[in-house]
């Protein structure tokens, strides 16, 4: 869950009101409808007193019928404070009595509908400064929100009201003051449009114009990159790694960032050589290091919390996301291609693992997050006291490490760092990861131990973006490790996705649940890292069959989701239902932006497949973005890195034909601005007059003479890597 904001007041509280019954009522017969829904989240609520409706027509034609407002609860199945409302509030009857007589209510799972997650998140966030899950919004009968905020609790408290004290002012206020609750829906409304409309600094995308012009707007490579840096700086903990203060995040797009300028600077030229790209890799290193070294790193079963609770890093909020793994997997890939550290080659194995152990179905896919809690308690399944150590190696073999060597090496400590009294495993910091056999053995006889514990409750939805965001980075980390498991499974996940996720006529769709058919229509965020995982497949796997696939989805994109005018995409397709506003994701947030996304997924299937529409659409999503891009380019990292790449252009390496020697050479060794095409020949023009079975290196339709050996082609690629 994301920090939650503070609620607005709500309209003229007054907190001695009664709740008066209205003139409408509940259909007879009303229930909670939830419980032919498929999400997980949903289905958490079919039980509630409360009379949930889905998101539909039906919801809002029951407002209009009985001419009352619709409550809308917006969260996700993982979100620790959505379980505390749900349990606080949502199980209350007397609350729940309240709810069906004067509101309709609606459910909404945010994996789900990002697209309505993202309307109401910003009306949110224009009323209260910030945002985060639960959401809670109060609209008219046509969907106008009017009043929101976050978590509510049963009893009020400073500057929070209570959730019936809020439910007393919206039904008064709907009441009395219908005129007002009104005139402030369309006033927020209109801000939530103006809020998600974005048109850049021109009326219309020039596509005939120089895309690199188009793209940097005379703003040579590395500058942006230099400037995203500096502004890292000012809000880097220098004592403990990461960016600000408690919560703290791991932010994966940022740590790209700064491992492409550190790349950069590495060469010894141009913008990033010297002091920014030194400090670009010192700030990357630290903060690579404190996530691997603290609590926020499951240091039994691999993988990496949602966020760390203090600045430390050492108590997280214990939810695991497939995003987080994704994101967090290439960050440390390429810190290991770029330092040759071996534990950050560890760190990166472990997430894959813990990946495909605990959020792989059966039947195909991967489930979409596991929650914090157990048993109803936070973080029971991860924290451990001194005493629950010594019985889980009771009967440990002999070369396990004993107890006190083991409390020692992972910081548990009889009063413990959580609230229990328990312990969150950590290493200290600057020690190393991994300890020696004795403890390496203790390591997983705890894991064992640990699997006998009742598991966090997992949200078995398969998301369509966030399945293709792993596949993208496990296909770039299976190429770089040399790992042929990782590449199959890699595989396996995108042809499932294909066979689940996709309708006859060939549209994308969101997600699904084991045993049943997938539904919602995909958004832009799917179809651009559906792009960038097809591509990245290419690369991986010399089977032109995944170019082909990344082009037919990239066409679909540009097709259903292109704004045509101002550049950039929309997160709805063109032919989604309609809501208050249509927006753009343009900010990065706890994944990277659907615009950052496919710019960056863009740039690279256009330097593959040659085809000049990919980048120009890629280069329409910068021009867009370039004010912010100029003012505060970290908000929207993820458009940055397209930015570069368009600046400075693509390094495309050939190798027709099937020599593994040299296309080994290329996926080992990153190269930030890098694309591989290689065996089976596609109609792109790097395969034109090519022959098999030599490596051609190329940057702005330039070439290098072919080689044929290993070793030149890496000394080749040191000498054009920038």
């Amino acid at each position: 869950m994301a920090p939650r904001a503070t609620p607005a007041s709500p309209p003229n509280v007054n907190p001695a009101g009664g709740l008066r019954p209205h003139g409408g009522s509940p259909s007879i017969g009303a229930v909670n409808r939830l419980a032919d829904e498929t999400s997980p989240y949903l289905r958490q609520h079919q039980d509630n007193p409360v009379n949930w409706y889905p998101w539909g027509d039906e919801a809002f034609a029951e407002a209009r019928q009985r001419d009352v407002p619709v409550f809308v609860s917006i969260g996700y199945a993982s979100c620790h404070w959505c379980h505390v409302m749900a349990h606080e509030s949502f199980e209350d009857t007397a609350v729940a009595e309240v709810v069906n007589e004067h509101f309709v209510a609606v459910k909404v799972d945010r994996e789900e509908r990002p697209d309505v997650d993202a309307v109401y998140l910003e009306a949110v966030s224009a009323l209260t400064g910030s945002g985060g899950w639960p959401l809670s919004v109060f609209c008219t009968p046509e969907g106008r929100p009017f009043f929101g905020g976050t978590y509510f609790p049963p009893e009020g408290r400073p500057g929070m009201p209570s959730f019936t004290t809020v439910l007393r002012a919206v039904i008064d206020a709907w009441d009395d003051r219908r005129a007002e609750v009104l005139a402030e829906a369309d006033e927020l409304t209109e801000a939530v449009v103006a809020r998600t409309t974005v048109t850049g600094g021109a009326s219309r995308v020039n596509a005939a114009a120089s895309t690199v012009a188009l793209a940097s707007h005379g703003t040579p490579r590395g500058t942006r990159l230099g400037q995203a840096v500096e502004e890292l700086s000012r809000s880097f903990d220098t004592d403990h790694g990461g960016f600000g203060t408690a919560p703290k995040f791991p932010q994966p797009v940022l740590l790209e960032v700064l491992l492409n300028a550190a790349a950069g600077g590495r060469t010894g030229r141009g913008e990033l050589a010297g002091p920014v790209g030194a400090e670009a890799e010192s700030m990357a290193v630290a903060t690579l290091d404190a996530l691997a070294a603290g609590g926020i790193h499951d240091h039994l079963g691999g993988g990496f919390a949602r966020y760390s609770t203090d600045a430390t890093w050492t108590v997280p909020h214990f939810e695991k996301m497939l995003y987080d793994q994704a994101g967090l997997l290439r960050a440390f890939v390429h810190g290991w291609q770029l330092t040759s550290r071996p534990d950050y080659r560890w760190v990166a194995d472990r997430i894959v693992s813990s990946v495909l152990t605990d959020l792989a179905h059966d039947t195909g896919g991967l489930a979409s997050s596991e929650d914090a809690d157990s048993e109803g308690v936070e973080g029971r399944f991860y924290v451990w006291t001194p005493a629950e150590v010594a019985a889980a190696l009771a009967d440990a073999p002999e070369g396990t490490a004993g107890p006190d060597v083991v409390t020692t090496f992972f910081g548990v400590t009889a009063t413990g760092t959580f609230t229990s009294g328990a312990s969150v495993l950590r290493r200290p910091h600057g020690a190393p990861l991994r300890g020696p056999d004795d403890v390496e053995a203790a390591r997983a006889w705890l894991g064992r131990a640990r699997a006998r514990r009742a598991r966090p409750a997992r949200d078995d939805k398969v998301v369509t973006e966030w399945n293709a965001m792993f596949v993208s980075s496990l296909a770039e980390a299976a190429g770089a490790c040399g790992d042929t498991s990782w590449a199959s499974a890699a595989v396996a996940i995108a042809t499932d996705l294909e066979a689940r996720a996709r309708r006859d006529d060939g549209r994308w769709l969101r997600s699904w649940v084991p045993g049943e058919p997938a539904r919602h229509l995909a958004c832009a965020g799917d179809y651009a890292w559906l792009v960038d995982a097809f591509t990245r497949l290419g690369e991986l796997t010399g089977e032109a069959a995944w170019t082909r696939r990344a082009i037919e989805t990239a066409d679909d994109l540009l097709e259903q989701f292109l704004d045509p005018e101002h550049g950039g995409f929309f997160t709805t397709g063109h032919d989604a239902e309609p809501l208050i506003a249509r927006p753009k994701d343009i900010l990065d947030g706890a994944t990277p932006s659907a615009n950052g996304t496919a710019a960056v997924a863009l740039v690279r299937l256009g330097a593959v497949s040659g085809l000049t529409r990919f980048t120009e659409a890629a280069a329409g999503v910068v021009a867009l973005v370039a004010p912010l891009l100029d003012r505060h380019p970290t908000a929207v990292a993820s458009t940055l890195l397209a930015a570069e790449l368009l600046a400075g252009g693509t390094t495309e390496v050939v190798v027709p034909g099937h020599r593994r020697d040299l296309v080994e050479v290329v996926q080992r060794r990153w190269v930030r601005d890098g694309v591989l095409a290689w065996g089976e020949r596609t109609a792109s023009p790097l395969f034109a007059e090519r022959q098999d079975g030599v490596a051609y290196v190329c940057r702005g339709s330039v070439c290098t003479l072919p080689v044929s050996e290993p070793g030149a082609l890496d000394q080749r690629l040191a000498e054009v890597a920038s």
